[in-house]
């Protein structure tokens, strides 16, 4: 089941909220107002309620997560600026795709070589008398099948180099990403510290104190009565309400004669 999404809570940011709820649960007993966690609420029960409202809690502390955003970007851009830096007009990616292309491709034209000079050098030999240039040919075909081993030799080296330099590399890489400047981290701890006391133990806290729950935004329902627009409906009561109803007036056609038109007359013969 999916949860609400927060308008100030970004995805990548959900996991660090789901982290500080887990961790204002597991230490509940060191707040004395948070002491009745599993009496009336269990920490589940409180867990899923606070994961339901995570837009009520994260607005409480909505200044001070734009802030931490705002300088994570920063950062973020000028770690960008600097990598790409490195290698000005692309000339070491192009040196870099060049060595790659040269030790796949090395291997592979020179075995194809060796292949054919030693099988059409061979064939050669078979006839009777042998061509004069069917020696050179086999002899060319060794070269190249020297020249295939070398090349293979060298492109496994150059892979094992490769993954000793990422391995070497990939740890130092991680911690730097891992490791936040320091206006980051104070903008982190800043966050952190108003969602816990201003949004998470409030919440818990009215959870576990409220009968009829915690204060959660109810969801919107339309009035139960139309407004009244100039004019007003009629009144209606029972029998036991008040006096009956006057009884309705009958109502009765009038009686139409036209003026040349009357009963019939018989005159005596």
């Amino acid at each position: 089941m999916q949860m609400n999404s927060a308008p100030h809570l970004l995805t990548e940011d959900r996991p660090e909220y789901e982290r500080l709820l887990d961790d204002a649960l597991r230490h509940a007993h060191e707040r004395p107002e948070l002491a009745a966690v599993g009496e009336r609420l269990s920490a589940a029960q409180l867990r899923t309620m606070a994961l339901t409202a995570v837009a009520l809690i994260t607005a409480t502390a909505a200044a001070e997560y734009e802030q931490y955003v705002k300088a994570r970007d920063e950062a973020r851009a000028a770690t960008r600026d600097t990598a790409s830096g490195t290698a000005p007009d692309g000339l070491g990616q192009s040196g870099a795709g060049i060595g790659a292309v040269v030790t796949v491709l090395a291997p592979m034209l020179a075995g194809t070589a060796a292949t054919i000079f030693l099988l059409v050098g061979y064939l050669l030999k078979m006839l009777e008398p042998p061509p004069a240039f069917a020696g050179p040919m086999v002899d060319a075909g060794w070269f190249f099948a020297a020249v295939t081993a070398a090349a293979i030799f060298i492109a496994a080296i150059g892979l094992l180099i490769a993954a000793l330099r990422n391995g070497s590399t990939s740890l130092p890489a991680r911690e730097a990403h891992e490791r936040l400047p320091d206006d980051v981290a104070l903008a982190k701890d800043a966050w952190r510290q108003a969602l816990l006391e201003r949004g998470i133990v409030p919440f818990l806290r009215d959870a576990l104190t409220e009968p009829a729950g915690p204060a959660v935004p109810a969801p919107y329902r339309p009035a139960g009565r139309l407004p009244k627009i100039g004019y007003s409906r009629p009144d209606f009561a029972g029998p036991d309400e008040g006096p009956a109803a006057a009884p309705r007036p009958t109502y009765s056609s009038p009686d139409f004669t036209s003026p040349d038109f009357g009963g019939p007359e018989h005159e005596p013969d």
